[in-house]
């Protein structure tokens, strides 16, 4: 391959036909940059240059162009004009009849708005745009390699506090992620090309220059000429000798994801979370404290881990290779010295990464279960930064029998401790998990697993992100940014407290419903306040906490569980008045009496409608239903059971007399209850209706649920769609 970075994309003959045919003077930076990424793409070139298609429009408007280009506002607005232009040209040499041709010019009209919103979102910002951008705001030439280069070096000796910041809310770690994603389409866009061309050349000619066949190895030679062409366009495409810049001696400013060691603990995150909830769009509740941006600094340089790293000296082993993983000292330690906030999170985070892939794994009995570094600072972080309990962590992890009020419950912080661990007496662990009667044999069992789980997180804590003191552990504020960082890097929703507190009712409902209830109440409470006024009697600002309960429990009957909103609701304080407010609601109506009722209050059952009756039912016998599952399993446990039954082998001996008294008070009795638990709640009543199928003693009860149960199963089917 010859040292040109020419493509053959008819550009010159292009721009001089429109200037000569329409009198339009077409800007070559975007001109050049649509012609050559359609070729790219595979556009037919035998008119002598790439003719653009609908789908063809769409890719190169929509994901090339927004991660490769910088443009003025005069070149971004002739990017629809270049592509109408190219359609005419076609039609002129006779590729596009007159209906293709009307179809092609509506497509591009279609694509232009999402085109110019990609461009303006700086979520799709990549390095060379983003110092692009910057060099023309301070009047640089971008035609310029010298001038470039001049901006480069008086920007990397700008103090780091002075240098423009990124646009919120991205950070380093999303543009170097976006970079090296564009960099990579490009690549594989150039090498598809080269295939293209070695395959069958075009009428046109070849798109690439000829390949280099004399070279001493070839396939070396190809690609790192392709990677040549490719830096040669990308700084066509922004600023002369940019990307060569950037990927050399100006690598510095322009981080690759390779240099952010933290971006393997983020992918970690977010196995993590999909685990517990399915999506990444869960939110997770945000840390209950994180330090001042000005705090962070003096929080870093006091960790042991840090101080010792950028100390440097004689380091052991670990040491030297966390050392040349974070670059400290070395390349980090600008960062460490005169660093802005953000550039010491992602250094605490590249710190806190490298010793999570040191650390060993802690294994349970058996090896029935492990925990290493990466899912304690989720866990950590998932339970709102709360403390926890080493030897409830490592109990909770072998047996699932601790109350489930207790699995999110904060530990007390002791005043002092020890700096060794020391497992709690058998008194104290019984309060822990919320199991009376723990002897020295349970300590004992508990010991084995929670004093290796303690040398961990004592591990952790050398990074300053987590402390111990006695058995309670958890998150620094320090580690509560560092891990904020670290969850928004793997695309986990991580919002800050100021984000919750400007979400909509809906929003904030949704959320809480998978934070630990105490975090919820408060932050329901909050909510409320924030918007109460002066009238908090009428109870007005609950309002719309309660009706985003009872819209979520009519879009998701299955995953929207009343009982659990209340209970948030009442922890957070919601007044009598908001209750009576919803009395009448269809879905929650029955719940807001039964809540009046516990605390004193006189409302007749006829007041709330019996759709609302028949969704508290549901629910409260699906819990009796859970009830006798984990009373079974705790039995079984307890008498050394190997084998798990199935749920029709557990006699349900809360459920059928729950039932049975709920049914005799019920209009109609037992049959017609049936009926309007499938009705109202399928979903959650689907498996009370099997139990009742399964084991009711009345064969008219078991019928009736036989009955109900397909049509329960077909609603439940389609909610959970």
């Amino acid at each position: 391959m010859t040292r040109t970075t020419a493509l053959n994309t008819g550009l010159d003959d292009f721009l001089a036909w429109a200037a000569r045919e329409r009198g339009t003077a077409l800007p070559a930076r975007p001109a050049d940059a649509v012609l050559t990424l359609l070729a790219l793409r595979g556009a037919d070139r035998r008119s002598g240059v790439p003719e653009p298609t609908p789908q063809l429009v769409a890719q190169v408007l929509h994901e090339d162009l927004p991660g490769l280009l910088w443009a003025s506002d005069e070149e971004l607005a002739a990017v629809p004009a270049v592509l109408t232009a190219l359609a005419d040209r076609v039609r002129v040499a006779g590729r596009l009849n007159a209906k293709r041709h009307a179809r092609l010019l509506a497509a591009i009209d279609d694509a232009v708005p999402g085109f110019r919103a990609a461009m303006a979102d700086p979520a799709g910002l990549t390095w060379p745009r983003w110092y692009a951008s910057l060099l023309r705001a301070d009047g640089t030439d971008p035609d310029d390699a010298h001038a470039v280069r001049a901006w480069l070096d008086a920007n990397e000796r700008t103090p780091r506090a002075d240098r423009p910041a990124l646009p919120e809310p991205l950070h380093r770690f999303e543009i170097a992620g976006r970079t090296f994603a564009t960099r990579a389409r490009l690549a594989e866009a150039l090498l598809g090309a080269f295939a293209r061309d070695t395959a069958g050349t075009s009428p046109a000619g070849p798109l690439l220059p000829a390949p280099p066949l004399d070279a001493d190895r070839p396939d070396d030679a190809l690609g790192a000429e392709l990677e040549r062409i490719a830096d040669a366009l990308t700084s066509r495409w922004t600023a002369a000798g940019l990307t060569e810049a950037l990927a050399g001696p100006h690598a510095g400013l322009a981080p690759s994801p390779e240099t952010l060691p933290h971006a393997a603990l983020a992918d970690r995150m977010l196995d993590e979370h999909l685990d517990y909830y399915g999506a990444s769009s869960v939110p997770l509740p945000p840390p209950a404290r994180v330090p001042a941006p000005g705090d962070i600094r003096a929080l870093l340089h006091a960790a042991p881990l840090p101080a010792a790293l950028a100390a440097g000296g004689d380091l052991d082993d670990e040491r030297r290779e966390i050392s040349e993983r974070c670059g400290l000292p070395g390349p980090a330690t600008p960062v460490w010295d005169e660093g802005t906030p953000q550039e010491l999170v992602e250094l605490a985070a590249d710190i806190l990464a490298a010793q999570v892939e040191m650390l060993p794994t802690v294994s349970g009995p058996q090896d029935n279960w492990s925990l290493d570094g990466a899912h304690i600072l989720y866990s950590l972080y998932e339970r709102g930064s709360t403390p926890d309990s080493v030897a409830r962590k490592a109990s909770d992890t072998d047996v699932a029998e601790i109350p489930p009020e207790l699995e999110d419950a904060p530990t007390q912080v002791p005043a002092i401790a020890p700096a060794a661990y020391e497992t709690p007496s058998p008194e104290e662990l019984s309060v822990l998990l919320g199991l009376p009667g723990r002897t020295e044999a349970d300590r004992d069992a508990i010991d084995a697993t929670a004093r290796p789980l303690a040398a961990l997180v004592d591990r952790l804590a050398e990074t300053g992100c987590v402390f111990r003191r006695g058995d309670t552990f958890g998150l620094t504020p320090l580690g509560g940014a560092v891990m904020r960082h670290v969850m928004a890097a793997g695309q986990v929703a991580a919002p800050d407290a100021g984000t919750v507190a400007g979400w909509d009712a809906a929003h904030t409902v949704a959320a809480v419903r998978n934070w630990p209830p105490r975090i919820a109440a408060r932050t329901l409470a909050a909510w409320a306040d924030r918007r109460e006024g002066a009238d908090k009697e009428s109870g007005a600002a609950w309002v719309p906490l309660l009706t985003a309960v009872s819209e979520a429990k009519a879009a998701d009957r299955q995953g929207t569980r009343v009982r659990e909103c209340f209970a948030l609701l009442d922890r957070a304080g919601i007044p009598n008045a908001a209750l009576r407010a919803v009395l009448t609601d269809p879905v929650t109506g029955a719940e807001a009496r039964r809540l009046l009722l516990a605390r004193g209050e006189d409302v007749p059952g006829e007041s709330v409608p019996p759709s609302a009756r028949a969704t508290l039912l549901a629910e409260e016998l699906d819990a009796r239903w859970t009830d006798d599952m984990r009373a079974h399993v705790a039995e079984r446990h307890e008498n050394g059971g190997a084998r798990v039954p199935g749920p029709d082998e557990i006699p349900p001996t809360t459920l059928l007399p729950s039932f049975d008294e709920e049914a005799a008070a019920w209009p109609g009795g037992a049959p017609a209850l049936i009926r309007a638990l499938a009705a109202e709640d399928p979903g959650t009543a689907h498996r009370v209706l099997t139990a009742l199928r399964d084991h009711h003693p009345d064969k008219r009860v078991s019928d009736a649920a036989a009955h109900a149960l397909k049509p329960a199963h077909r609603a439940a089917g389609r909610g959970r769609r």
